[in-house]
């Protein structure tokens, strides 16, 4: 387990540079087709940077306030308390912050920088839907995402693939108020300047590369919290029956957004399942593994 904690940081730092990376070449493309040499690359990188280090800090505040969650009262969810209050014992977790989210769709996801800094927010509709030992595997699953340090990477994406489709919004918006003219009137010397196609279908493909990343970063690890969830509660079937359960249901997640997709514990969005003939390409941004590949690799255990 140590192995794959440090294991998971090493991923996370390099998934933020990737995404680093990406804004800064976001940023020297604009230079490229607009004419702006390295100064874009330089603001971008400067820009992406900054927005890293404020991401480690308020991401999380960010995916909550985005999800409309609302602090849950110790009184009126007793039961939720007592569930994820036995579960840090068990695992030797600090407790986290808890947040409802006011949705009949039944969902929960976890967010923050660590262990020590975390936050799990459910629906209601998951609290109406689940019966006691499906809403522990629900929490469980939770936990482990925080135990594993899976959330500090997939909080900071919330932002980070964010910025990615801002600036290439920004810069295809500006070639469509310029009239489609991707250089400036004193650089017309270089207006077949084979670079600045390249850059154009960069800025076009950032927002699918910058998606297929966030994809990537929550399938990845929805499977290893499965099953260290199962190794929290002692008890598959319990985590089982609860995904069983999100695989029937069909209710629409209205809290999520695309934004904050890979934090939840299924694909909250619609449309899933609706692959038609493009399926291969629509599978790379999903942000989750099928249900049904979840639940028969529990069935193993």
């Amino acid at each position: 387990m140590y192995e794959l904690i440090a294991s998971n940081k090493r991923r996370s730092i390099l998934l933020v540079g990737a995404f680093v990376l990406v804004v800064s070449l976001v940023g020297a493309a604009f230079g490229i087709v607009f004419g702006y040499g390295w100064q874009s690359t330089v603001i971008a990188l400067v820009f992406s940077g900054a927005l890293a280090f404020a991401s480690y800090w308020k991401a999380d505040t960010v995916a909550l306030a985005v999800s409309r969650a609302h602090p849950a009262d110790p009184a009126e969810y007793r039961r939720l308390y007592n569930l994820v209050e036995g579960l840090t014992i068990a695992s030797g977790l600090p407790m986290p912050r808890i947040y409802i989210v006011d949705d009949e769709a039944p969902n929960a996801f976890a967010t923050g920088r660590n262990p020590r800094h975390a936050a799990i927010a459910v629906t209601t509709g998951l609290l109406e839907k689940m019966n006691r030992v499906e809403l522990e595997g629900v929490l469980a699953h939770e936990l482990s995402h925080i135990k594993n340090y899976d959330i500090l990477v997939s909080t900071i994406a919330v932002t980070l693939v964010g910025s990615v489709v801002l600036l290439s919004d920004i810069a295809l918006r500006t070639m469509f108020w310029n009239g489609g003219r991707v250089r400036r009137d004193g650089d017309r010397n270089d207006g077949n300047n084979p670079l600045a196609i390249f850059g154009i279908i960069f800025i076009f493909l950032a927002p699918l590369l910058g998606k297929a990343m966030q994809a990537a970063i929550s399938r990845r690890r929805e499977a290893l919290a499965d099953a260290s969830a199962v190794q929290m509660t002692r008890y598959p079937p319990g985590l089982i029956s609860a995904l069983e359960k999100l695989l029937a249901d069909t209710t629409v997640t209205h809290s999520a957004s695309k934004a904050t997709a890979h934090l939840w514990i299924e694909q909250p969005m619609s449309g899933v399942g609706d692959r038609g003939k493009f399926g291969s390409f629509n599978n790379l941004f999903d942000t989750h593994p099928p249900l049904e590949e979840r639940i028969a690799a529990l069935r193993e255990l």
